[in-house]
């Protein structure tokens, strides 16, 4: 019997074995374990296939999980049932051992090859990071889960493994990340076994220090962020304009007071947009990027966050709720917000009114959400595209608004694909983690105050104002509320809103601009976890145990 390594178009690994002479033969997309794991190339193969498990568009769905996106489709993901609240062991979301088996196997079999060892090494590296950055994913949904560092046999004594303590899990996460960091170069120089987008020692660094801010490991966290400082990222900024941009109109929404200021909001809101346009993709800001060849492979950013009129589907959208966390442009605080009834009323009868809300905004709020009347010159070829919302219309969001942010306006308005890189981590995500770290082990100082600065100015917004964040607890929800406006969409907010146990308090019900409902939430504290499938447990012969109120 000889089993058989297959190469998909994904490059996925996947195993079958024959008894018959003619179905021994190798088929000709495959080779059998006999003749692989020879030489260099066949291990920079299997490398290369594991990559393809590293999260890609799919992230913004963690997102229409939490309070600050709706996932409209429920057969896209399970994020809207799990936003609703009506959850139960039938769901399957996330309780998946394919990417760490196939880790596994590689580990088990690479050293079989004959190559040079410090690029064995290297690769080994970036394999135990996938597996570690699967292993953190799971216990953030279910909590304890059954750890497996070997290839199983399909025994019933082997596949029956018993749920492992998440702190264990945890521990074995983050001494994985610290021998990939040691091994992992800081950059690559390009070209084969070098190619840019493979993961770095910052990469295993940042994962590292997400790991220990989710544990509340807040002085080893802060520890960890400066080690990605001190390697040279630098938050992404552009200094013009193109034509089309310039034809956007902001004045109707932000009342400059003079010509540097309307400079400042609109250099703000191009290089907040622009990080993650295609054009732009390997910029000094990106740790880790998902790879997608032009031509070749395309993401469905467009598709899933665009609206109908122009070819999207609204699959995700913004709430009421992210709409809100947008502060003033002007003072760098809060707005206030109206009532839910003065706005339906204000958009049923004269948009001038209702848009008076959206005035003097974050440039981050103009760059991230689409709202009545909101242009985006750079979306088609004609250059006077302004957002409208038809309520009830086909492929609409049913909130009243769009994301803007990872659209790529040229792929749209050349009506090609998107093939942007989908960012998986970035450098405004590490500031910010290392002043919450910081501020939490040991409240506010200098350092605290200038990480979040970096972000907010990058955007052009206002430093935050001393007086007003002086102590731990104001700092805290300053802190909060820029990684809610800031990292919006990137799939952070659904483990956030959990290690600060505030999801009782924000995973309420949504409503329209129009005060009706959009989806119906409820909230119980066994959803802190998602329950283990039932069909594993069936499995499992009574092995794994369910989690608490499933």
């Amino acid at each position: 019997m000889k089993r058989i390594i297959y190469f998909g178009l994904l490059a996925s690994l996947s195993f079958s074995s024959c008894s018959e002479e003619f179905l021994e033969r190798t088929p000709l997309n495959s080779v059998s374990e006999e003749t692989f794991w020879k030489t260099d190339n066949d291990v920079y193969l299997a490398v290369n296939a594991i990559y393809a498990t590293l999260p890609g568009e799919g992230i913004m769905y963690d997102d229409a999980a939490t309070d600050i996106a709706h996932g409209q489709y429920g057969w896209e993901s399970s994020a809207t049932t799990i936003s609703s609240g009506v959850v139960n062991s039938s769901l399957n979301a996330g309780w998946e051992y394919e990417d760490q088996r196939k880790a596994n196997y590689f580990l088990e079999n690479v050293d079989k090859a004959e190559m040079n060892q410090e690029l064995k090494e290297r690769y080994k590296a970036e394999v135990r990071f996938i597996r570690a950055f699967s292993y953190f994913k799971m216990t953030n949904l279910f909590g304890d889960i059954p750890l497996v560092t070997s290839v199983l046999d399909f025994t019933e004594e082997q596949l029956n493994v018993p749920r492992t303590p998440k702190a264990e899990v945890i521990d074995f996460v983050i001494r994985e990340l610290d021998a990939a960091a040691a091994l992992l170069p800081e950059s690559y120089s390009g070209g084969k076994t070098e190619e840019r987008g493979r993961i770095t020692k910052g990469a295993a660094l940042t994962l590292k220090t997400r790991v220990l801010l989710s544990e509340a490991r807040y002085t080893e966290a802060a520890a960890t962020a400066k080690e990605v400082i001190a390697l040279g990222y630098a938050l992404f900024k552009v200094n013009s304009e193109s034509a089309l941009d310039k034809k956007d109109d902001y004045t109707k929404f932000v009342t400059f007071e003079n010509a540097a200021e309307e400079q400042k909001f609109r250099l703000g809101l191009r290089s907040y947009e622009g990080l993650f346009h295609q054009v732009n993709e390997g910029n000094n800001e990106v740790i880790l990027d998902r790879q997608f060849i032009e031509q070749v492979q395309a993401n469905y950013l467009n598709t899933y966050l665009m609206e109908g009129s122009i070819g999207g589907w609204s699959s995700i959208a913004p709430t009421q709720s992210l709409v809100d966390s947008y502060q003033s442009f002007k003072t760098g605080e809060i707005v206030d917000v109206v009532a839910p009834a003065v706005r339906a009323e204000r958009y049923n009868k004269d948009k001038t009114a209702f848009v008076e809300e959206f005035k003097n905004r974050d440039p981050r709020f103009y760059a991230s959400i689409l709202f009545e009347t909101a242009p985006w010159s750079a979306l088609t070829t004609a250059g006077n595209y302004t957002f409208k919302w038809i309520d009830g219309a086909s492929n609409m969001s049913k909130t009243g608004y769009n994301f803007r942010k990872m659209v790529d306006p040229v792929a749209n308005k050349e009506q090609l694909d998107n093939h942007s890189n989908i960012i998986i981590f970035r450098y405004a995500e590490i500031l910010l983690s290392y002043a919450e770290a910081q501020n939490e082990a040991s409240g506010p100082d200098a350092s605290v105050y200038d990480a979040v600065d970096q972000v907010r100015a990058r955007a052009g917004m206002p430093a935050l104002n001393r007086t007003t964040y002086a102590s731990k607890e104001s700092l805290r929800e300053a802190i909060r509320q820029e990684r809610k406006v800031e990292l919006a969409l990137e799939g952070v907010r659904y483990l956030d809103i959990r290690r600060w146990e505030i999801a009782p308090t924000v995973m309420g019900s949504i409503y329209n601009v129009k005060n009706a409902l959009a989806q119906e939430r409820i909230w119980d504290d066994k959803l802190y976890l998602m329950p283990v499938p039932q069909k594993q447990i069936d499995l499992a012969y009574g092995i794994l145990e369910q989690n608490p109120g499933y």
